[in-house]
């Protein structure tokens, strides 16, 4: 397994869980820096889309999948203004996501050169997908996960300037972001 793959997966994680985890005010450069890190990791790391076929396919696939873990990584975030501020907060649950999608990566990658080499090569053969595209698909995977939680806060933190969108979601009129009533 090439430090690449270590490289790429070691450093979303360590981003993602810093600017997350906890009480977090939403900033403009917060938005920005993985928006920076995704572009970084596309002009270094992905070797060339693949155009058609298979490589394709597994290319779409990816980001499929990136964008979905993505908005259930979202959902596991509270996005709240207060006092003309706006947070987010993220606990345990969003880290084990993260923490679960990244080395389910890791393994494969590992895996595939090792214990199912024979058969990932094989079906890679029939299926007539180079080693190429499937690191790309996992690059796209984890990008796509990564700028559709930006995306989310970014849109969350945005309805919240809004005045009647003070709210978060599931939660009732009235509340404080950490689940008491707020004095009228």
């Amino acid at each position: 397994m090439s430090a690449s793959i270590w490289i790429i997966n070691l450093v979303v994680l360590a981003a993602v869980l810093e600017a997350d985890l906890g009480h977090r005010k939403i900033t403009r450069m917060r938005l920005i820096r993985p928006l920076i890190i995704a572009a970084v990791i596309a002009a270094f790391w992905i070797s060339g889309i693949a155009g058609s076929g298979t490589g394709l396919w597994v290319e779409l696939a990816g980001v499929g999948t990136g964008i979905v873990l993505g908005l259930v990584a979202a959902a596991l975030m509270r996005v709240y203004a207060d006092g003309g501020r706006w947070y987010s907060y993220a606990a345990l649950p969003y880290a084990l996501l993260w923490v679960v999608v990244v080395g389910a990566r890791l393994w494969f990658a590992y895996a595939a050169n090792h214990d199912i080499r024979v058969p990932v090569g094989t079906w890679m053969f029939a299926h007539r997908l180079t080693s190429s595209a499937l690191i790309d698909a996992f690059i796209f995977l984890a990008l796509a996960m990564v700028l559709t939680r930006t995306g989310s806060l970014a849109v969350r933190s945005r309805a919240l300037h809004a005045p009647a969108a003070e709210l978060t979601a599931g939660q009732p009129p009235g509340s404080s972001p950490e689940g008491g009533q707020r004095a009228a």
